[in-house]
């Protein structure tokens, strides 16, 4: 448990010392909870005996004093630690983010994003609930424990060596239960993952499952996980349950045994009856620490488990370090002017070895610096190619239409050029420089990008436009007219106002496209990347914002996938892919002459 806990004790540090703090004001207030069947015991045999009411009044009154100490020390102690808990968790998540939006693309399909979510919602909140027990229950607990047992020793040994006897049996049989436990909840975590998949599968696309009338199968197929995740949790908490009943067997036990040898020491004159009071409060203590050690357990297993999956998340390895030594191109080996975009013989396959959240090291290639393909990486057809031996290159302010059919690798050309996965084999080139020697950031600042299922946040339409670059409202409103948005957002009385729902649900898909659109535009990229952005658009609206794009647009690079020949006719270069290969690259012209797959498209399509 030790090991899996690092986590929590490695984000608690930067508080220590309000931790420290809590830990204090919790240890006197649980000190002061000590002292309380002590001053009982002083005044039954010592003080009562005496016949001087003052002094009766006067223990009366610091036993009162001390309870209500008591009291305020363990409140105050309680909300130092639920606040400093809200604080460590928040880090975490902060933490736990940030990583998860610098994933590869392979290491983030590994995790899942249904797994990347309950890590980032159910498993911080219990490394949240550790961070607060450790600071309060893990504080109280052993105190009253041992210091009851110490005060019992103090009072009278011979008494106190029964509830000694008993500690070690109740030691073994926490620990040797909670060792049980943590592997069980990982697995419980785990089916969690299951259940948040299938519940965001079904709120995501609940239009379909409406539509199809499939309510019912969803329902059952949701209850089948859940079920399975809620017996997986009824398994470990049944486990962990265990030390209670048997705890608290051997403690009344160990009550029956005080009370009964305590009564012959009375009666032989070898201790006083307010010790054997006093006793039986301890007892209660001791309990009471028995108990919440038991509970520290379960909840240190449940917290273990969730910081190793979280832990797991923040230690994956860096798989896509930023080259200190740049291959040569082939321009810079013939003395040509760079090009701005270039492809040379890129091939790609998606679920490779450097997806494997527990490797490591890099297994994405032998070596990084290089472009040849890794061997191992296809052997025995293990491997899909996603793309195979793509080529091309497109100087500053070209533009590049892409066309094929459905999961023939026209997505997979924008993912790589943007990074977001490396190549296997091959080079991919932007502004004469391999983008793996670009900084991540310096690399797609250079993009503006419209992907084949956006996100439209809820917020305002200025808001989803300018995303957070201060752009000025001139820029703004020359980016709705070319994306020909300006003509749905002047019919809408709150105008840039308006407040998009989530997703954009309250705006029609072609409203949407456009949005996004001026949103890729409002930057004036270097690049232009639109993929798939006209689908929901008329013919005539889509020509527009064509015609507006390369008019005031003329100096970025564009590349534009798309369905429709239409789209795409009027570029200077067009790629025809099929399963994941070139068959076809040229001018429109050129490609009806040569490519009879781009024919045959482009005439069924204006048959």
């Amino acid at each position: 448990m030790t090991k899996n806990m690092k986590l929590i004790f490695r984000s608690m540090g930067k508080y220590k010392g309000a931790i420290a703090l809590a830990v204090f004001i919790k240890l006197i207030g649980t000190m002061t909870e000590l002292s309380l069947p002590y001053i009982l015991e002083y005044m039954i045999d010592t003080v009562v005996p005496g016949g001087s009411m003052g002094r009766v009044v006067l223990w009366g009154a610091l036993m009162f004093a001390a309870a209500v100490l008591c009291r305020e020390f363990n409140v105050l102690a309680n909300r130092r630690a639920i606040f400093n808990a809200h604080l460590v968790s928040f880090d975490v998540r902060q933490a736990l983010f940030q990583k998860t939006i610098n994933l590869s693309g392979d290491r983030f399909d590994s995790f899942t994003l249904p797994s990347l979510i309950s890590r980032m919602t159910s498993d911080s909140y219990n490394v949240q609930s550790a961070v607060q027990q450790l600071q309060s229950l893990c504080v109280r607990a052993p105190m009253m424990l041992f210091g009851g047992l110490v005060m019992t020793l103090l009072m009278d040994a011979h008494l106190a060596l029964i509830l000694i006897a008993i500690l070690p049996i109740l030691i073994f049989i926490v620990v040797f239960v909670s060792s049980r436990g943590i592997p069980l909840y990982t697995g419980v975590q785990k089916k969690l993952d299951n259940v948040v998949r299938i519940m965001r599968e079904n709120i995501t696309g609940i239009r379909v499952v409406k539509a199809l009338s499939k309510g019912e199968f969803e329902k059952a197929r949701l209850a089948a996980a859940n079920e399975e995740m809620t017996g997986s949790d009824i398994r470990a908490s049944q486990v962990m349950a265990v030390p209670g009943p048997f705890m608290q067997l051997f403690l009344n036990i160990g009550l029956t045994a005080v009370v009964i040898y305590g009564a012959v020491r009375v009666n032989a004159g070898q201790t006083q009856p307010g010790v054997i009071l006093a006793f039986l409060t301890y007892f209660n203590m001791i309990n009471m620490g028995v108990m919440g050690l038991n509970r520290i357990f379960m909840s240190m297993s449940k917290a273990s488990a969730s910081a190793n999956r979280i832990d797991e998340v923040l230690r994956a390895p860096e798989d896509q370090e930023v080259l200190s030594a740049e291959p040569p191109t082939q321009a810079a080996a013939t003395g040509e002017a760079p090009a701005h975009i270039a492809f040379r013989e890129v091939c790609f396959s998606y679920g490779g070895e450097a997806g494997s959240p527990s490797d490591g090291e890099d297994a994405t290639r032998p070596d990084k610096g290089s472009t040849a393909p890794a061997a191992a990486d296809f052997a025995g057809g293990t491997r899909e190619r996603a793309l195979e031996g793509i080529s091309f290159t497109l100087k500053r302010g070209e533009s590049l239409g892409i066309i094929g059919p459905t999961g023939c690798g026209k997505t997979t050309l924008v993912n790589l050029l943007m990074r977001f996965y490396d190549a296997d084999a091959g080079t991919v080139i932007v502004d004469g420089r391999d983008v793996r020697c670009y900084e991540k950031d310096d690399l797609r600042r250079k993009f503006g990008v419209v992907f084949q299922n956006d996100m439209v946040f809820q917020d305002s339409l200025r808001n989803n436009i300018d995303f957070g670059r201060g752009l000025s409202p001139e820029a703004l409103e020359r980016a709705t007219e070319d994306a020909m948005a300006a003509e749905f957002i002047l019919e809408i009385p709150e105008g840039l106002d308006y407040e998009a729902a989530i997703k954009g649900a309250n705006l029609s898909g072609g409203q949407k496209q456009r949005l996004l659109v001026a949103r890729a535009l409002a930057g004036d990229p270097e690049i232009l990347i639109l993929d798939d952005s006209s689908s929901a658009l008329d013919y005539r609206t889509d020509s527009l914002m064509r015609a507006a794009i390369r008019k005031n647009h003329a100096g970025s690079t564009l590349i534009m996938v798309a369905q429709r020949v239409s789209s795409v006719m009027g570029m200077d270069h067009i790629l025809v892919m099929d399963n994941g290969r070139c068959i076809g690259y040229g001018t429109h012209a050129q490609l009806m002459e040569t490519c009879p797959a781009y024919r045959e498209t482009f005439e069924m399509q204006t048959s």
